[in-house]
């Protein structure tokens, strides 16, 4: 029976914490209904930015409910990936009911729904989310009250955390960017939150000249506790991809080798299923696809030398080698999250050369551009299409295939853009013939 909630039967539900550790009585119903329901092919979604159950189980029901229709002989099963991430309330989803919270709050006070969600996300810290909290409401004028609001941040979101995640937590390469402290923790929190403000404010970075005024720098600690806090769910999708699903599959492919598995992502629920590619075991083939929607991760990630440093690659380089088909990486030009906020922020996580003045156009072209905003770069034979053209259109038995979704993939309001407008009927087409699904 499908869940009372979900539009789509067989359906079963996958559970990870933040340690990539699965909820083991929901991997063996899983495993073990796809071998008696007779699966062929096993469509799994991993959401992004959602901070219970029910947000991440309603976003799955919505993009699976025209699947059926479109694949009507199919024998198909569905799987929604929930793991421990968060969404900022005040970031509406299209077609979404929005907190009254959300609505009446503005930057930079923090909104109950987003101080539950903190709490929910990053458990045991309530008194720092309550100094957190105070210091947004309060806004005080002193210098160090906002550096001591950068180190609550930083204390929040734990830089390296502990226990067994810290063996994923940071990359040597991590989105094809040496990693260390993060500039946004370690650079005058002042200066940081001023960049913040200015791209806020006006859509890009600036150094303040040419007629912009110095913003105020608390109307960026808001965001600088968004990016801080996203920086921490970056780290953790791929460790719950790696740790978590993809050892699930592998289980799933030694049970039941016949089924074929279409991995989905939205956000950094893309960069958890890439990670997964990583986490298979050696031989398992049975990942047929891979569908990016508006991924929340590099561009670089999958190339093998990048252009600004040839002697490094990204974080998943070659792992696209281990799907049975493509790797499908579907982007959107009205994705302001990841056009504007996503580059100044890797640019803050990466780099201690300050990038002040930069136009957001030139870095995402350089170093910090994201899969959702301009597909898999630097990765040599990658096809690309736009999407009414790919719906027409045969796709690659494997390789990279870039297609443009901004027809489609274009509603939404302020900060995110259209980053989380993805139930489309067309994406859920995309996702069958990446996967070659009849």
């Amino acid at each position: 029976m499908a869940d009372p909630a979900m539009s789509v039967s067989p359906y079963w539900e996958l559970t990870f914490d933040a340690d990539g550790d699965p909820d083991g009585r929901r991997r063996d119903r899983l495993i073990a209904g796809a071998a008696e329901r007779k699966v062929r092919d096993l469509i799994v979604f991993a959401h992004g930015w959602n901070s219970d159950r029910s947000g991440a189980t309603r976003l799955c029901s919505r993009f699976f409910e025209p699947v059926p229709a479109l694949a009507p002989t199919a024998r198909l099963g569905f799987v929604g990936v929930v793991w421990p991430s968060m969404r900022f309330c005040d970031e509406p989803i299209p077609d979404f009911p929005r907190s009254v919270a959300a609505e009446s709050a503005r930057r930079p006070v923090l909104d109950k729904d987003t101080r539950h969600a903190l709490l929910e996300t990053f458990p045991g810290r309530a008194t720092i989310v309550e100094q957190i909290t105070r210091l947004l409401d309060q806004q005080p004028r002193e210098e160090a009250e906002l550096e001591e609001f950068g180190r609550l941040v930083r204390m929040l979101v734990e830089l390296v955390p502990p226990g067994p995640q810290a063996l994923f937590g940071a990359d040597t390469l991590a989105e094809g960017v040496p990693q260390s402290e993060p500039d946004m923790f370690s650079a005058p929190v002042t200066a940081v939150c001023e960049d913040f403000a200015r791209a806020l404010a006006h859509g890009e970075p600036t150094d303040g000249t040419a007629g912009f005024t110095i913003p105020n720098p608390w109307d960026g600690a808001h965001e600088l506790l968004r990016q801080a806090t996203y920086y921490a769910m970056k780290r953790r999708a791929g460790t719950v991809g790696e740790r978590g699903l993809g050892r699930v599959i592998g289980q799933l492919a030694a049970k039941a080798p016949e089924v074929r598995v279409h991995l989905v992502g939205h956000s950094f629920g893309g960069r958890l299923v890439s990670f997964a590619l990583r986490g298979l075991p050696e031989g398992v083939r049975t990942v047929k696809s891979v569908t990016l929607l508006q991924g929340a991760f590099s561009h670089y990630a999958f190339a093998s030398r990048l252009p600004h440093d040839t002697r490094a690659g990204g974080v998943l380089q070659g792992q696209q080698n281990r799907i049975d088909g493509p790797l499908v990486c579907c982007f959107s030009r009205h994705d302001s999250a990841l056009s504007t906020m996503y580059p100044l922020a890797s640019r803050m996580a990466g780099d201690a050369r300050g990038a002040a003045g930069a136009d957001v156009g030139r870095m995402l072209g350089d170093k910090w551009g994201a899969m959702g905003f301009d597909g898999v770069q630097a990765v040599p034979g990658t096809r690309a299409w736009k999407l009414a053209d790919a719906l027409r259109a045969t796709l690659p038995t494997s390789g990279c295939v870039n297609i443009d979704a901004s027809e489609v993939v274009r509603r939404g309001g302020a900060p995110a853009g259209a980053h989380s407008d993805i139930v489309h009927r067309e994406l859920a087409r995309v996702v069958l013939a990446a996967g070659r699904v009849q």
